[in-house]
């Protein structure tokens, strides 16, 4: 494959304290960066089937091993536990050994880990397991971020990322659809061996078609300054954390608030989370799509910080309401509640630059995953001695919190320091 030549990226306008404005042209890259483009969005979709698939079997594990409510909480931060503990490390392996390799062995580790979950009949070996799984497929998130980062500039990232990043909606939506009823029909087994499949089929996608982008490493626009140094990235970190609560709270529960205070069929409550997911799809292409035009990431994440806040309260508000009002409502807090992730993942690979994105992503990632494990587990107590509805309502609190932590990062915050 013959290397284009490419002109500089686009620069940033604005004075390193914001995100800036990006201006200028993009320039033709590779061909085949849409190839690595669809690899990378396959093995994502792979892994978050599974982290996305635990909740639509909620139902199927509590009846399997007589969960309580609180132990199903811990059971759906198994996973997020594990990637926890790995994406950082995960990111720094990324920007050393390259994105095929962690991609590949992590994926392949974590099908074993998964196939051997389907077998073990105690609890907490099934904990340790699943979390065993997250932990070696988490190098996905760095390394597809890293991979696309490689492959396009700056003016197309917004849409890659974008479209990158509907693959977790979509593998989260046919998980929701699809694990349910192979649970009902063969066990609880057979659906976790069928995520162990999945993790295999990613592994050997990775294998066969990423690859490092040909040439010398392109320049950044604006130099990155040490990851961990970096104040905008823990700012960026920080602010997603809070966004992502209500994210949390929505995605893990709502099929266990239809089962469980609303009488609805696990299937069916399941069907409710899938028609989530696809509007989150379909709000991650069109949030990025939107990024790349406007030349700023982070004002965007901050829209969709606000309409997530109203459309949560909307929820709490509605919890008691008939189906036909609440289901709707429902629907659109949790596809919001996915919107704007790709818009924070891309502006994490940026602020890292091309040397450090896998370490950059791997930070803004570890604070996602902590709340990943957090949230669920205080969610849950705080159903238990309250109700469903006060905690809707405390979770739609944190976006407003997420808008603010991230003023620092807005475009006009960034004008204004610059004026004065």
């Amino acid at each position: 494959m013959t290397h284009t030549s490419q002109a500089p990226e686009p620069e940033r306008a604005g004075d390193g304290k914001g995100e800036g404005r990006i201006v200028g042209r993009i320039d033709a890259r590779p061909p085949y960066r849409w190839v690595v483009l669809a690899g990378g969005s396959v093995a994502q979709a792979c892994f978050s089937a599974f982290f996305l698939g635990l909740p639509a079997l909620a139902p199927a594990f509590r009846a399997e091993y007589r969960l309580g409510l609180g132990q199903t909480g811990l059971l759906l931060s198994s996973a997020s536990i594990g990637i926890l503990l790995t994406l950082f490390p995960w990111g720094m392996a990324t920007d050393r050994m390259g994105e095929r390799r962690v991609i590949g062995w992590g994926l392949l580790a974590g099908g074993i880990a998964l196939c051997a979950a389907a077998f073990t009949t105690q609890f907490v070996a099934l904990l340790a397991l699943l979390a065993l799984a997250g932990a070696a497929g988490a190098g996905v998130n760095s390394g597809t971020g890293r991979a696309v980062m490689t492959w396009f500039v700056t003016g197309e990232r917004g849409l890659a990322l974008g479209i990158r990043q509907t693959a977790i909606p979509l593998a989260g939506a046919v998980a929701a659809v699809v694990l349910p009823r192979v649970a009902a029909a063969h066990g609880i087994r057979a659906a976790l061996l069928a995520l162990g499949a999945t993790f295999l089929v990613g592994a050997a996608v990775a294998a066969l078609v990423l690859r490092t982008q040909p040439g010398p490493p392109r320049t950044e626009a604006v130099p990155a300054p040490s990851t961990l140094r970096d104040r905008r990235l823990w700012v960026l970190s920080v602010g997603s954390v809070l966004v992502s609560v209500a994210q949390l709270s929505l995605v893990g529960f709502v099929v266990l608030f239809l089962h469980d205070a609303r009488g609805v069929a696990s299937g069916t409550a399941a069907l409710v989370l899938a028609a989530s997911q696809l509007v989150g799809a379909a709000l991650r292409i069109s949030g990025g799509f939107w990024s790349d035009r406007i030349g700023r990431r982070v004002d965007p994440i901050r829209y969709f910080a606000v309409a997530l806040a109203v459309t949560l309260a909307a929820v709490t508000a509605l919890s008691h309401a008939p189906l036909a009002l609440l289901v709707p409502a429902l629907i659109l807090a949790t596809g919001l509640s996915m919107g704007w992730n790709s818009l924070s993942f891309a502006a994490a690979a940026e602020l890292g630059g091309e040397a450090q994105s896998g370490a950059a992503i791997g930070v803004q990632q570890t604070g996602l995953a902590l709340a990943g494990t957090l949230v669920p587990l205080l969610f849950a107590v705080v159903v238990g001695i309250s109700s469903w509805q006060a905690a809707f309502a405390l979770a739609a609190l944190f976006p407003l919190a997420g808008w603010w932590v991230l003023r620092p990062l807005g475009e006009g915050r960034a004008r204004a320091e610059a004026a004065a």
